[in-house]
């Protein structure tokens, strides 16, 4: 009678299978796909975060000219075309995702998430995701747009306009993800949004030029954070400066917002 001697793989042979981090990040790639997917069926997207900013671009920015004066210090028709990138940025973050996000949570979509086993991070990955791709997207097509009616000011000074559009960008994905999960609904988010947004793009961005506006407009426009992020992006593109205090500031709040965005977003 013979006998077999049977071995079994030590330790060190047997292969690690880390099973709950791939389902984890599985999951998160469904989430951020499936989030992808709603971008375009939401028609909040497809009128102030693609529509309204071309729409009054085209209007404004052919209303001042081509030739710079004491109001513009360069080409108007640029002015606002470099603006208006910044008019993308604040629609994606304070109507686009508030909107979005508080019908989730008046609908009880987050807590259904939690319940299918979500890591606590992939709802915050997934919206920052939406919001970036949402504005680079739109920002594109506004380029798109405004190339042969006014052209696209050359940029001066690449690095310092990317970083602007980069930290302007999260500042406001953070700040849509943080008033979409305070609000209570929809229609909340949408009124909050709306009462937050048109000041600040009339004062900081879309409006009228800051030389003609009045000392005390002045200087509630130079505090509205939408402003903050435009001359990050407007100065060094336009050559009219650079905008390092302004970019430092604007980081600090991305942080901020970012942090509490993600702590709010736990599944």
């Amino acid at each position: 009678m013979s006998t077999e001697t049977l071995t079994r793989p030590t330790p060190e042979a047997v292969p690690a299978v880390d099973v709950p981090t791939r389902r984890h990040r599985s999951a998160t790639r469904r989430l951020v796909a499936a989030e992808l997917r709603l971008l375009g069926r939401d028609p909040m997207t497809l009128t102030f975060v693609l529509v309204f900013p071309i729409v009054t671009m085209l209007i404004i920015g052919g209303s001042f000219g081509t030739t710079p004066d004491e109001v513009f210090p360069v080409n108007p028709s640029h002015w606002y075309v470099a603006s208006y990138l910044t008019v993308v940025i604040g629609a994606t973050g304070l109507i686009m995702l508030p909107v979005h996000i508080a019908s989730y949570r008046e609908r009880g979509v987050l807590r259904r998430f939690a319940a299918s086993g979500f890591p606590r991070w992939s709802f915050a990955l997934a919206q920052l995701v939406v919001g970036l791709v949402a504005i680079a997207i739109a920002g594109t097509l506004l380029l798109a747009v405004a190339a042969p009616v006014y052209g696209v000011p050359t940029v001066e000074d690449p690095i310092r306009a990317a970083l602007g559009i980069v930290v302007g960008s999260v500042l406001f994905v953070s700040i849509g993800v943080l008033l979409g999960t305070l609000l209570p609904s929809a229609r909340a988010a949408q009124a909050i949004g709306l009462l937050l947004f048109f000041p600040s793009f009339l004062l900081g961005v879309g409006g009228p030029p800051p030389a003609v506006m009045s000392p005390a407009l002045r200087n509630i426009a130079d505090w509205l954070p939408l402003a903050m992020a435009n001359d990050t992006i407007r100065q060094p593109w336009l050559g009219i400066g650079n905008a390092t205090g302004t970019l430092a500031l604007v980081a600090a709040l991305a942080v901020v917002a970012t942090a509490l965005a993600a702590r709010r977003t736990a599944l």
